[in-house]
């Protein structure tokens, strides 16, 4: 359970910020496998994220995956279509209501199914339940090149040898399973996720308002991946940096809200902002508190165009048929 006693409007603001990270980890290997079909699911509308329910320590968020089961929560058809196909978000095109409804999905795995072939018995079951029909094709994007600034990176090798364990005795709720884990948990105004992939993320406040974010051990393509998170446009790595680093970055308030409302999490209003989800921050370089920070790591995001394959949605149903 969460201990938010004392807990800051700020401090509950980031954590849920830090649930949205996590639930944009990589949950499933690229092994091929046969197609499969789970023996019998569950879909329900999921329940809307308030703060109440995080203060209960109720939340019910992510994938979790085992020999008999898999558990999905709070994910809407914008993160469940991606994750059935093994693309990124940015590469579903697809109507704008996607990310409108979150469900609940618990599903019984085959005899002798294993997670890999979780994402071939997910489509099925989109296919199945919300009569889903794609097709793919290639198309060009406007991305961010994630690069080295002129003067050359300033970021620093990680000193961190072995992952940090995820302890299920530690306060907090675990995200993921099978070596994807994460731990998080919430303290008075910041919080920390704990990932066996990623090392320790930690959330603390910084000056002038900002947010402070400190991860020990982080590649650079997990970097473009998160910073996809803050910006308008997907994040490619392209810094040839082949390291696992210590990265420190300093967010605005608003950036935070902003990435937390975007995903459909209920934030409460801080400081006189209201609750229509308008961004504040624009992806601009002049004003954007990531950008600056990324600058700030001897990196740039510079705007390109990159060729990327496609699934694009020709029909699906906004609820599913009936369990």
């Amino acid at each position: 359970m969460w201990d938010f006693r004392g807990s800051t409007r700020g401090g509950l603001v980031v954590t849920f910020a830090l649930v949205i990270l996590a639930m944009g980890a990589v949950l499933f290997g690229q092994t091929p496998a046969a197609p499969l079909s789970f023996e019998v699911a569950s879909i329900k509308a999921a329940p809307a994220i308030t703060p109440a329910t995080v203060a209960s320590g109720k939340l019910h968020v992510g994938v979790s995956i085992d020999a008999a089961r898999v558990d999905i929560g709070y994910m809407s058809l914008a993160e469940l279509i991606p994750m059935a196909f093994k693309v990124k978000s940015y590469q579903v095109s697809g109507p704008e209501w996607l990310n409108a409804q979150r469900f609940d999905i618990l599903a019984k795995m085959p005899e002798g199914a294993t997670k890999e072939q979780v994402p071939e018995m997910l489509r099925a079951l989109l296919e199945e339940r919300f009569q889903l029909k794609v097709h793919r094709e290639n198309r060009d994007h406007a991305v961010y090149g994630l690069v080295a600034g002129k003067g050359g990176s300033k970021l620093k090798e990680s000193t961190e040898t072995d992952p940090p364990a995820v302890d299920a005795a530690t306060p907090g709720i675990t995200i993921g399973a099978g070596g994807n884990e994460f731990r998080i948990n919430a303290g008075r105004g910041g919080g920390a996720v704990f990932s066996s992939q990623t090392g320790t993320t930690k959330v603390m406040p910084g000056p002038d308002g900002q947010m402070h974010l400190e991860m020990s051990k982080v590649s650079m393509p997990a970097f473009a991946e998160m910073l996809t998170r803050f910006v308008d446009r997907p994040v490619i790595d392209m810094t040839e940096l082949k390291g696992n680093y210590q990265i420190a970055l300093d967010l605005s308030m608003d950036t935070l809200i902003n990435v937390a409302r975007s995903t459909g999490v209920g934030v409460p209003a801080i400081g006189g902002r209201g609750e229509s989800g308008r961004a504040v921050e624009a992806s601009d370089p002049s004003s954007s508190s990531i950008f600056v920070s990324v600058q700030q790591l001897g990196l740039k995001l510079e705007p390109r165009k990159a060729p990327f394959e496609f699934v694009v949605i020709d029909h699906v149903e906004r609820m599913p048929s009936e369990n």
